[in-house]
């Protein structure tokens, strides 16, 4: 049994999200304020231990708009029917599957309403809604003044009604057939809460360092293994060691009654000096009480072996430690709190957020590989074999776990909408399991693999630049900088958050599939790469590389799949337009001759040089001088010299072009100018790797 689908509408930036969980592990990644910590907020509340709650807050911006319009349907006097049609909600819908050969569905039996013999899932839905009846009562006394302009009249509207929705709206929970939606059954929360179990680890572990406030976090997940420990469904030998502390907390509470407190009793005042207690009144006797629970809470502190005795505090050791032995604690405690349910839970649902807080990038790897052992570790070592049906959903913003995961187990948040009324924010999760299907197999492992060993952040950046090599890696923020102070009213790409990826020619149209399904606005810089045919000694024929007047096709990979045509010719790229460069949010760029030239460059350094002839002694760009200092140049130091030593160059036309481009895409519209102009020399950038300003 496993929860399968999660179908979510209208709670805050989930105005609309389906969300499908693998059987074990699910990665969440995705940029910040992606609506990732909404998910998990959304399953504290309805998991926890009192019946769901939400504010007007928590509705979609978009689902605010019907709370208005109910309002004019109710002043318009329209039936009851027609207004609370318009009324918003927040559901939620769970598909959980099952195993229909199984000899017991235990707890889950009361969510299985269908008489399909087939059948394999179980469909719950929940429900935030008006209730019945409160149509009125939630309208009541709130008037707007129609004579203001209707952005007044909304504000005054949506201030009367926030502390209503609480009050007239309520969270009710049913079974539904997933054949047959007319078909459902009511449910109380205690059955859904003991069918899906819930844990979460926040993000905000409290973890203070030794400068702030010691809090001994660790310490006070004693308590919980305490609870489960002395239950008594508990297994014997926590059982045992509950009593043992219980008794020993005893020995001192005998040991404080007959002399602490004796002691104690000669610090009250003498009452009898003022006739108290007088004849009938008792006297005044003092009694301490030990409690396991509060010396385990207030009093007890995780110390860590040092060197002569001395043990370390708690906020001695390091954060990233601390963070890691919080997490593995609190899953001990999930799993000891499982094996102690008197009703088997069908489902364990547990969210971790942001686990690598604190952990360097090496452990993070170790944790999200090893997350899955862990529970199997628990089920072999404490639960003797007893399985742990947990489902695993982790929140993570960072590129060492998302590629470390399995591609597949993967969610991407995606926000859309600019925020305004017309157009708002609202997430969409993208699943790299179904949003790549078609893709061929070997394609996918070379993305993961490519992912992995670079430590490629395209699932947290805002936009991308895949490019050829070396030069091209060491020069564009250089290049970017030039462009920028050559035109200050134009959209910054420094401003932006890019993740720059060399993938080189050969591969870089793999990266399509992914991208798009990103939706992540991605730049392609590559080389023409010009050949011709050459006659073999042997006579054979082969295809050598040439200058691009001399060229007959292509060797690139990612241009040829660009256009379709594995056997295009240079002189018909060189003519290709903008609009037949750009696919949606994807856009190729490749050298082309400069504006009045005719010359055009093979590869980066022979454009850099016809863009920039004088600097290199020619005294006309020339195809053929290009050409050949080019080929005398080393790619690593010719990028260097020109990023570092030699400045006040100008952008190659294709690379200006495309990081234009690129820049004002998804900014508001300014004017682009038409061509880069040298500028004065710059202070150089230093070039990195991964999502960062370009």
């Amino acid at each position: 049994m496993r929860l399968h689908k999660i179908e979510i509408q209208n709670f805050r930036l989930l105005t609309k999200v389906e969300l499908l969980l693998e059987a074990k592990s699910t990665v969440i990644v995705g940029r910040n304020n992606s609506g990732k910590t909404s998910l998990t907020e959304l399953f504290r509340r309805l998991l926890g231990d009192s019946t769901p709650s939400f504010r007007l807050e928590d509705f979609s911006l978009s689902a605010h708009e019907g709370f208005w319009r109910a309002f004019q349907a109710k002043e318009q006097e329209q039936t009851d029917d027609q207004i609370r049609a318009l009324f918003p909600f927040i559901e939620v819908k769970l598909t959980i599957a099952y195993d229909k050969a199984a000899a017991n569905l235990g707890v889950l039996g009361d969510c299985i309403i269908d008489l399909d013999p087939n059948c394999e899932q179980a469909v719950v839905h929940i429900r935030y809604a008006l209730r019945e009846g409160a149509i009125s009562a939630i309208f009541a006394d709130i008037k707007v003044d129609a004579a203001k302009p209707e952005a007044e009249q909304r504000t005054v509207f949506c201030r009367a009604i926030r502390d209503r929705v609480s009050k007239f709206y309520s969270c009710s929970v049913q079974a539904v057939d997933p054949g047959d939606a007319t078909n459902t059954r009511a449910l109380d929360w205690p059955t859904l809460r003991t069918v899906l179990a819930s844990g979460f680890i926040n993000a905000q572990r409290g973890l203070d360092d030794v400068t702030s406030k010691e809090r001994d976090v660790l310490g006070k997940v004693l308590e919980a293994l305490f609870k489960c420990a002395k239950s008594e469904s508990a297994d014997e030998k926590d059982q045992g060691v509950a009593k043992q502390l219980a008794t020993a907390v005893q020995g001192i509470q005998t040991t404080i009654d007959t002399g602490f407190n004796d002691q104690l009793q000669q610090l009250l005042p003498a009452f009898n000096l003022f006739g108290y207690p007088g004849f009938a009144d008792p006297s005044l006797r003092t009694e301490t009480t030990l409690d396991v629970e509060r010396l385990l809470t207030n009093h007890t502190k995780v110390h860590y072996a040092g060197v002569n005795g001395i043990n370390l505090p708690e906020a001695y050791n390091g954060l990233g430690a601390r963070n890691l032995i919080f997490i593995l604690l609190k899953l001990l405690e999930f799993y000891k709190a499982f094996l102690i349910q008197r009703t088997t839970p069908g489902v364990h649902l547990i969210f971790i957020e942001e686990p690598e807080v604190h952990l360097h990038p090496q452990m993070q790897e170790v944790f999200i590989a090893q997350l899955s052992r862990i529970a199997a570790e628990f089920e072999t070592t404490i639960g003797k074999g007893r399985k742990w049906p947990v489902q695993f959903v982790v929140t993570t913003h960072s590129s060492h776990m998302a590629n470390k995961a399995e591609f597949v187990a993967m969610r991407y948040c995606l926000v859309r909408g600019d925020g305004s009324a017309a157009n708002p924010r609202s997430t969409v999760v993208k699943d790299l399991r179904t949003g790549l299907e078609g893709t061929p197999v070997e394609n996918l492992e070379f993305l993961h693999k490519y992912m992995t060993l670079t430590r490629c952040d395209l699932l947290f950046a805002d936009k991308a630049v895949l490019i050829e090599g070396t030069s091209e890696r060491l020069l564009l923020p250089k290049m970017n900088q030039v462009l920028e102070e050559a035109n200050s009213a134009a959209p910054k790409l420094s401003s932006q958050y890019v993740s720059v990826v060399e993938v080189g020619g050969a591969y870089a149209h793999l990266f399509f599939p992914l991208v798009k399904l990103l939706e992540l606005p991605t730049l392609v810089i590559t080389d023409l790469d010009a050949t011709k045919a050459a006659t073999n000694k042997n006579g054979t024929q082969s295809w050598v590389k040439c200058k691009v007047s001399e060229g007959q096709r292509t060797s690139n990979a990612c241009i040829k799949d660009w256009f379709r045509q594995p056997d295009i010719e240079p002189a018909a790229l060189i003519t290709k337009t903008d609009t037949e460069k750009t696919d949606g949010n994807l856009r190729i760029a490749y050298e082309v001759p400069e504006t009045g030239s005719v010359h055009c460059g093979r590869s980066f350094e022979d454009a850099f040089i016809l863009a920039n002839s004088a600097m290199f002694g020619l005294a006309a760009p020339s195809e053929d001088e290009a050409w050949k200092l080019a080929g005398e140049e080393g790619k690593s130091d010719f990028a260097l010299t020109y990023a570092i030593k030699k400045t006040g160059w100008t952008v190659p036309r294709y690379i200006a072009e495309g990081v234009r481009w690129l820049a004002q895409l998804n900014q508001p519209q300014q004017a682009l100018p038409a061509a880069a102009a040298p500028v004065a020399p710059a202070a150089p950038v230093q070039p990195a790797q991964g999502a960062k300003h370009v």
